[in-house]
C-alpha cells in the first residue's frame, strides 16, 4: 500500500446506500482511511473534530441538507469538499461551488471518474506548483494584510483569516502579484491546472468567499478588485 494513500482519511456522509456500496468499494479498495457518516445531523461536529483531508457528501440527506451542513463546517474545515448530488443540472453544481464545494459530481458516480475527483482534491495543496513553490518561500507584507505561505495563513491587522486551502491559494495568487492583474486564464492554469473554458465559475466563486472575510464592504472592495473583461487584481494595500 502507497504510504502516501493511506496517510489520507476521508469521510462520507451519505445516506443514499447504493453511493455508499460504490463509495466503500473504490476508497477502502484504493488503501483510504474512511470513516463513514449516513446521519448528516451529526457530520458537522465530526468533520471539525476529526478534520479529515476530504470530506465526501450528498446534497440530498435524509432529515438534513448537505448544502446546509457545507455552509456550517467551510469556515472552519480547511480541506477539500467533493459533492454528490442527485440533479446533474447546472445550478445544481453553481449553488454546490457556491456554498463551499470544491468539486461536485452528479449521481450515479462512476467508480473512475469517484477515484479521478477524489485524488485530484487530495493532491490540491500540489496543485498550481509555481504558486506552491513560491509560497514556501516565506511571507508577503502588503501593510494591513499579511500572508504567510509556509504557514498557509492570513491576517488582516490583528484580525486572523480563518481560509481554506482553496482560498487561501487564490490570495497567494493575487498577493505574489499585487497591483498586477492576473486573467482568469492564469489563475485556472495557476490553480487548478486546466483552461478556463469561459463559463466555469469555481474561482470567481473562490473568490467572492475570499471577500466576504477580507472586505468591509463586498460591493466595494478595497483588497481583491475585479477588472472588467481580464481578471483580478489585489491592491498593494488598502488605500
Amino acid at each position: 500500500m502507497d504510504d502516501s494513500v493511506a496517510a489520507r482519511r476521508i469521510l462520507v456522509v451519505e445516506d443514499d446506500f447504493d453511493a455508499l456500496r460504490v463509495l466503500r468499494r473504490v476508497l477502502v479498495g484504493r488503501g483510504y482511511e474512511v470513516g463513514f457518516e449516513v446521519r448528516g445531523y451529526r457530520a458537522p461536529a465530526r468533520i471539525l473534530q476529526e478534520m479529515p483531508d476530504l470530506v465526501i457528501v450528498g446534497a440530498q440527506l435524509g432529515g438534513s441538507d448537505g448544502l446546509e451542513l457545507c455552509r456550517r463546517v467551510r469556515d472552519r474545515y480547511s480541506g477539500a469538499i467533493l459533492m454528490l448530488s442527485d440533479s446533474s443540472e447546472e445550478q445544481a453544481e453553481v449553488l454546490a461551488l457556491s456554498v463551499g464545494a470544491d468539486g461536485f459530481m452528479a449521481k450515479p458516480v462512476t467508480e473512475r471518474l469517484l477515484l479521478a475527483r477524489s485524488e485530484a482534491l487530495l493532491r490540491r495543496p500540489s496543485r498550481g506548483l509555481a504558486i506552491v513553490a513560491e509560497a514556501s518561500r516565506g511571507l508577503l507584507d502588503l501593510g494591513e494584510l499579511r500572508v504567510d505561505g509556509v504557514a498557509r495563513s492570513a491576517s488582516l491587522g490583528d484580525r486572523p483569516l480563518l481560509l481554506t486551502s482553496g482560498e487561501f491559494d487564490v490570495l497567494w495568487a493575487l498577493a505574489s502579484s499585487a497591483g498586477k492583474t492576473l486573467t482568469r486564464d492564469e489563475l485556472y492554469n495557476d490553480l487548478l491546472g486546466r483552461d478556463w473554458d469561459g463559463e466555469d465559475r469555481a474561482v470567481d466563486l473562490r473568490i467572492a468567499r475570499l471577500r466576504r472575510k477580507l472586505e468591509d464592504d463586498v460591493r466595494q472592495p478595497r483588497w481583491i478588485r475585479s477588472v472588467r473583461g481580464a481578471g483580478y487584481v489585489l491592491s498593494a494595500s488598502s488605500e
